[in-house]
């Protein structure tokens, strides 16, 4: 049985984990359709360059997820950062571009 002492820890670390996994790509995501969008190049190179942005973005939200002061600032921050990244690629339909 694990101690009521021993949870609280393993919890956060679990909400970092998860923040690192699923906020991470969801902070991938957003910010490779952000740029697929608004890149001034021909559509094949913005999504190449967008593509291959992502995966260093996914690193940075991972090691930032452990590095935060918090589960729930680290979850704040990545699912911001997510979110505001995605209003900006996918409500802008004037543009004509959709990722």
């Amino acid at each position: 049985m694990i101690e009521s002492s021993n949870l609280a820890p393993r919890l956060g670390i679990f909400a970092r984990v998860l923040a690192a996994l699923f906020g991470g790509y969801a902070l991938a995501y957003c910010f490779t359709a952000f740029l697929s969008v608004y890149l001034p190049l021909i559509r094949a190179d913005r999504v190449v360059y967008a593509s291959l942005g992502c995966f260093a973005v996914w690193t940075a939200a991972a090691i930032y997820a452990f590095g935060a002061r918090s589960a729930t600032r680290a979850w704040l921050v990545i699912g911001g950062l997510a979110l505001l990244l995605g209003l900006a690629a996918f409500l802008p339909a004037e543009l004509g571009a959709r990722p």
